[in-house]
């Protein structure tokens, strides 16, 4: 037998109570589940919750993830400055089908205010039954992850004559 993919899963207090409800779905599909919190409603910030689950997706400890906030914006943005991830916002099942089929989305955003339960799962089993295509589809992410690994290769180049140049004793962070 065997293991079941685990899935990690995050949300701020907008969007728990449908985290929960997602956990249990997710579970009875035969997944293996990483809470990565929050474990109440009280207020948190979204930013707090993506990057964590983003860097696991990032470095490849999970294939893919579900993040939920209030309007999938934040969770978003926040997810998407991770290299390779791919963080789609869903608001319906062809949405999240086409964000599988054409983007490769590794990450799922739900925007819990924004989506009935019931819907949400639908948006989750579809997301989550749908292979990427391939194909055209494929040298566009490609010209993404280029494009992120460009911008790190001539940041870090940058990096090094900035600090030569600082004016003594001038911090510059």
């Amino acid at each position: 037998m065997s293991t079941p993919e685990t899935i990690p899963i995050a949300s701020d207090h907008a969007g728990f109570a449908l985290k929960e409800r997602l956990k249990a779905a997710l579970e009875r599909r035969g997944y293996a589940v990483e809470d990565l919190g929050p474990t109440t409603d009280a207020a948190t910030d979204y930013a707090d919750q993506a990057h964590p689950l983003a860097e696991r997706v990032s470095r490849g400890a999970a294939a893919r993830g579900v993040l939920l906030c209030g309007t999938g914006l934040g969770m978003s943005y926040a997810a998407n400055r991770h290299a390779h991830v791919r963080a789609a916002v869903a608001w319906s099942p062809e949405i999240a089908t086409l964000a599988r089929q054409h983007n490769d989305a590794n990450v799922l955003v739900l925007p819990a205010r924004f989506v009935a339960d019931d819907e949400a799962e639908r948006i989750l089993d579809a997301w989550l039954a749908t292979p990427f295509e391939g194909g055209r589809h494929e040298r566009r992410i490609e010209k993404i992850e280029t494009s992120d690994d460009a911008r790190r290769a001539e940041a870090a180049r940058h990096a090094p004559h900035e600090q030569a140049t600082a004016e003594p004793g001038r911090d510059l962070e």
